[in-house]
């Protein structure tokens, strides 16, 4: 990435700014050409469109040499009274407010060749929204005749009446009134106050001003103030380079971050009371304490687990040496079979334990968190929170398997999470563009009224109501106000309600739909007739529309999917639910309206909610979730631009309120720069008691996972993860390392840096991808990061509010204390429209999203590709285990359903394989373990090609008579007896370390050979289908809904739903079965039994068949419900075809079957 003073300068030449400014380091002019504004209109009840306009948008959407890319945006904002442009003068402050209560309550779409339209929403939902954040809110209109706006309120949703009368006036026509005279239209007297914003003051908290921070200076512009970076001519740059060096430059010149927060210097220009090198005194002295601890293994445990390693290496080295000296010469194809697949066995087993070195667990400390960031500092007097902002982002995509209800329960955990309100926000990606998401979102919000305060008020956990509803343990323990019990039964009933609300909105949006087109058809018929006459008339056909609650045809998929209404045609959404809470905490009343609880004390503002359903168009590639969540990347950029990101699948809900403080913990500790994200373990409810087919994955997430965090990170596994935005963009980390390609290398380092390289590399600005220039060239980003530059402005914000906290001298690339406890901006409907335009079909045409930038395009495990694109450019990982589960999700327990989850994983890792993306082609920045990781996730679906041919090795053994070796000899038992306990033991070693249990290993073990066997090896084929001969893959949703059996949690446990992935499992448990019984048949009448190789053969079929145990289990459906026929035919085949084989192969020795034994 080019340094900041790059980006400073550029961003300077697109501000709009007067000619006389000088030029600015860069040598490009401050002045631009003007840049292309937004349009608005409002719409009147006489249907006649009222130009509105705003002199001072501070959009800045382009410099002179991009402005001619960009579009005009026409915004239709809603109805207003008729009137002429105001000459009277309004405070921007309170314009601005006036026009967030606008956006927020439009529904905004558009889209490829399409205008921008903001449509104002009556309401949103059929019942009544009563929280003043939520779009549709309950408000009074204003009772000027012919005019229907919205009367201006406060946070609370009180109206703001200008007049001792309390005649209801908008602000539009309240400054008509004024601009005529300042007469009351009710009462007719004069207005004792004709400035809005002392009206809006004096209704503030009672008449009490707002304590907030003193308006910014005149002439700032808005992109300014959101880089909270005053204009100075004077440079000031670190020793070696010319970079810019924030921390001195804000503490040795008068410029400043954030505007009343962070430290000021004095008037004379002296540097009393600073340390050296710019650093405050108290900061330079005060002793630093760190966020975020490494606990490593205790080496009574690591060292003999690294010692058995190596000791199994040894064996395996010396028994495949073995193998291959003592040949089986009276069976040559068995033996040549089994060494080959245990050569394989043996290569795979050691890409998967070499990582396994150096696991460590870490540890968070919360106390110290709230200490730097939330409490009262001589550089942030008011205590308020300091800490960066975080944008969640929530992907779903058909309500019919990922049901709305679950997705609402997922959306109330994070607006209720503990973390500063102000800072987070909540996008919601409906990739299919239902209504029925919608409108549960919607309902959603509005229980947040109720549900988000109660949890803040009583402290519950998990903030998941229907996860919380549903604790089998005791509700009332350690809670100690008296109100708790009375308070949770009413929450109770009214989530109930909710719940009826939620499952009950198909049939209330289909009924409405019906009625509403019934509606249309008659007006249309009428109209006909009336133009017909007497003249006979055809029926007429209307395309069955869906209607949205407030009577206006739905933008996104029909039900009846229509022109331009389908799930792969449809225009942009973007609709506000919650809009921007206020700066400072809005605490609640006994008895507030919509609030039927007592809420006094408590902090009743919502974090932002915002809709997104990104547009799609026929002709062009989504990309599926990589596609949507790129979407949500650039959209949230331009709305809120939270430096950090969470993203979470739709059944994955927020289990330890804390989680979010907990991986910032991590961020904003010392070198927390360089992490591009934090992963969380997934952690799954609805899971049988027995596991049975591994739903957990505990040894990937509690052993391998661990594991790879002691090297440049764990691997990203798709939820659940907090990144760095600027990571996702493609920028390389500061202070990037190279690594040697050996194994060793931290035994035998490579030749060293020379000082001035490694001074130059500890403080120069983030770079992107192969540029080698000091500074890059920003007229590259709209190739990059496509033409909007509200998005290429956003960059360097993310980037400086993402640093860690420059307290200590040792914190290098920090940024000062209290630089992030300045409101944000309100919402207006220019950045909405240039969300929109982000959003669209053709905004990633030529550019590099899905290439270099965002979530990465090309595999249907997109996830694993994209933390591994950042790891090759030098970033590292943690992860992030928490005392209380972060994170809790569904995960599928019906085997049919496993085994396609399974397979979607495993053909992602073949595309891995075969892509540019094989860690064989990892730049030198990639540790050398790290890569052996990431090659095992490429490689291990392959290992299914060897494990199906040993698995039927035991019963060619049973069929022929033969064995892998000649003879069952001590050399070859003792090989094998130190293979089996040292693995044995590494298994009991990892338990000890991982703290995961023995039956969770074993039904690890257990379901590495039914995956291996099934879904493993359809993966193989299927992506060699697609590298030779283009066959591209699809797959479809997981359903996340439960079984038809309400009565039985694990319904889906014993549902048999047949698939082709179960045939080679079944060949291989029939033919093992039959092997065994045809070698015990031969051995029984043989002449000369051969128990050896008899007893050899069996053991591994009782190997096989243990291990396919579970599989079996699950297709005899449900437990106690097994019917007896199948154990009968089951005898009577294995039987049969014993006997056959005896008849048609009889022992040498004698002619007759079994000997003396005939047939009757």
């Amino acid at each position: 990435m080019a340094s900041n003073s790059a980006l400073r300068n550029s961003r300077s030449a697109r501000m709009a700014a007067s000619a006389a400014d000088p030029l600015q380091g860069g040598g490009r002019p401050a002045a631009a050409p003007p840049a292309p504004t937004v349009k608005f209109a409002r719409r009147t009840q006489s249907g006649r469109y009222v130009s509105y306009s705003r002199d001072d948008l501070d959009s800045e959407i382009g410099s002179g040499e991009f402005s001619q890319e960009f579009t005009n945006y026409h915004v239709h904002i809603p109805a207003t009274p008729d009137n002429q442009p105001m000459e009277v003068s309004i405070d921007p402050s309170i314009s601005a407010k006036v026009e967030e209560q606008y956006v927020s309550n439009s529904l905004f779409t558009g889209g490829f060749n399409s205008v921008t339209r903001a449509h104002l929403m009556d309401k949103v939902i059929e019942s009544e929204a009563s929280h003043p954040q939520m779009a549709g809110a309950k408000g009074s209109s204003c009772s000027i005749q012919g005019c229907d706006s919205k009367v201006m309120s406060d946070e609370r949703g009180i109206d703001i009446l200008p007049c001792e009368c309390d005649f209801k006036i908008c602000a539009e026509c309240f400054g008509d009134a004024v601009k005529a005279g300042g007469i009351c239209p009710g009462c007719k007297e004069p207005y004792k106050t004709t400035e809005l914003e002392d009206i809006v003051n004096d209704s503030s908290m009672g008449g009490q001003p707002h304590l907030s921070l003193p308006p910014p200076p005149a002439g700032v512009s808005r992109m300014e103030r959101r880089l909270s970076i005053m204009r100075s001519q004077k440079m000031m740059s670190r020793s070696q380079t010319g970079d810019w060096d924030h921390n001195r430059w804000l503490f040795e010149t008068k410029g400043t971050y954030g505007y009343g927060n962070a430290i000021w210097p004095k008037e004379n220009g002296g540097d009393d009371g600073n340390g050296g090198d710019g650093q405050p005194s108290e900061l330079s002295s005060k002793p630093w304490r760190p966020l975020t601890r490494k606990l490593k293994i205790p080496a009574a445990i690591l060292s003999p687990y690294r010692l058995l390693i190596a000791i199994r290496m040894i064996a395996l080295v010396l028994f495949l040496m073995w193998r291959v000296k003592h040949k089986n010469k009276d069976a040559m194809w068995l033996w040549g079979m089994s060494v080959v697949c245990e050569l394989w066995f043996a290569f795979s087993w050691l890409l998967d334990q070499l990582p396994k070195l150096c696991p460590v667990n870490r540890a968070t400390d919360l106390a110290v968190l709230k200490e730097k960031f939330e409490t009262p500092t001589p550089n942030n007097p008011t205590g308020k929170s300091d800490l960066p902002g975080l944008d969640i982002f929530v992907s779903t995509a058909d309500p019919e398997k990922e049901p709305p209800l679950v997705t609402a329960n997922t959306i109330l955990s994070i607006l209720a999470a503990d973390y500063p309100v102000e800072k987070l926000s909540c996008y919601v990606s409906d990739d299919g563009g239902a209504l029925l998401t919608f409108e549960a979102m919607a309902e959603a919000a509005s229980f947040a009224n109720l549900w988000v305060p109660f949890c803040r008020k009583h402290d519950i956990e998990p903030r998941n109501p229907e996860s919380y509803f549903n604790l089998k343990k005791d509700p009332y323990k350690n809670k100690v106000k008296s109100d708790f019990v009375k308070d949770r039964r009413r929450v109770k009933r009214e989530y109930d309600e909710f719940k009826v609300r939620i499952n009950g909105l198909p049939d209330s949006i289909r009924r409405r739909s019906d009625a509403y087109h019934a509606r249309e058809e008659i007006k249309a018929m009428k109209r006909q007739r009336e133009m017909a006459g007497d003249d006979p008339i055809e029926q007429v056909k209307i395309p069955k529309a869906t209607w949205m609650a407030d009577g206006t045809h739905w933008p996104g998929t029909w039900i009846n999917p229509g022109s331009e209404h389908s799930r792969g045609d449809h225009a942009g959404v973007i609709q506000v639910m919650l809009k921007p809470p206020s700066d400072e905490p809005l605490y609640g009343n006994n008895g507030d309206e919509g609030r039927p609880l007592d809420f006094t004390d408590v902090d009743i503002r919502l974090p932002l909610l915002v809709y997104v359903s990104r547009e799609k168009r026929p002709g062009y590639d989504h990309n599926k979730k990589a596609g949507a969540m790129n979407a949500l990347v650039r959209a949230s950029a331009i709305m809120s631009n939270g430096p950090f990101i969470l993203n979470l699948d739709c059944d994955h809900y927020v289990y330890n309120s804390q989680a979010f403080r907990e991986g910032m913990c991590f961020m904003m500790d010392r070198g927390g720069d360089r992490l591009c994200y934090v992963q969380f373990p997934q952690r799954f409810e609805g899971i049988d008691p027995s596991d049975r087919y591994a739903n957990n994955n505990t040894v990937f997430f509690d052993v391998n996972m661990r594991a790879l965090d002691g090297l440049q990170g764990p691997v990203y596994v798709g939820t659940g993860c907090l990144f760095r935005r600027i990571a996702l963009y493609g920028f390389d980390p500061p202070r990037a390392k190279e690594h040697g390609a050996g194994c060793c290398s931290c035994c035998f380092p490579g030749r060293r840096k020379n000082v001035s390289a490694v001074a130059s590399e500890e403080t120069r600005a983030l770079r992107m991808g192969d540029f080698d220039e000091e500074e890059m060239n920003l007229s590259t980003f709209p190739k990059k990061f496509g033409n909007s530059s509200f998005l290429i402005d956003s960059i360097p914000i993310a980037e400086f509010q993402g640093r860690p906290l420059a307290d200590h001298p040792a914190v290098k690339n920090g940024r000062p204390p209290g630089a992030l406890t300045i409101p944000r901006d309100l919402l207006d409907a220019s950045t909405v429209a240039e969300a929109i335009s982000v959003i669209s079909c053709w905004y990633e045409d030529k550019t590099e999203w899905g290439h270099r930038v965002g979530w990465i395009y090309g595999s249907v495990t997109e996830d694993v590709v994209t933390g591994y694109r950042m790891h090759n450019r030098g970033w590292k990982s943690v992860y992030c285990v928490t005392k209380r589960d972060a994170f809790r999700g569904t995960a599928p327990i019906n085997l049919t359903d496993r085994l396609h989850q399974v397979l979607r994983w495993a053909t992602g890792s073949v595309e891995i394989f075969f892509s540019r993306n094989n860690a064989l082609l990892a730049s030198p920045r990639m540790k050398f373990l790290q890569r052996i990781a990431y090659l095992n996730v490429g490689i291990y679906p392959f290992t299914s090609i060897f494990l199906i041919v040993y698995c039927f090795l035991p019963a060619l053994s049973l069929f022929s008579g033969q064995f892998i070796v000649q003879t069952l000899n001590v050399a070859f038992l003792t090989y094998l007896l130190t293979i089996t306990v040292t693995l044995s033991a590494l298994a009991v070693l990892e338990i000890k370390w991982s703290g995961i249990n023995l039956e969770e290993w074993w039904r690890n073990e257990q379901f590495w050979l039914i995956g291996g066997t099934s879904a493993h090896l359809a993966a193989v084929i299927q992506g060699l289908l697609k590298v030779i001969a283009g066959i591209e893959i699809s797959f479809t949703l997981t359903s996340k809904s439960g079984g038809d059996d309400v009565d039985d949690e694990f319904a889906d446990l014993y549902i048999v739903k047949w698939s082709s992935l179960m045939i080679p499992p079944i060949t291989i448990m029939m033919v093992n079965l039959i092997a065994i019984a045809v070698g015990f048949s031969r051995t029984i009448y043989s002449v000369i039994p051969q128990w050896s190789k008899l007893l050899g053969g069996v053991f591994f079929s009782f190997w096989v068949l243990a291990h396919l145990y579970p599989f079996a289990k699950g297709l005899m459906g449900r437990r106690g419900r097994t019917p007896t026929i199948v154990f009968v035919w089951s005898g009577l085949i294995a039987i049969t075809i014993s006997l056959l084989w005896v008849a048609i192969n009889p022992p040498s020795a004698n002619s007759q079957i079994g000997g003396s034994f005939t047939f009757p």
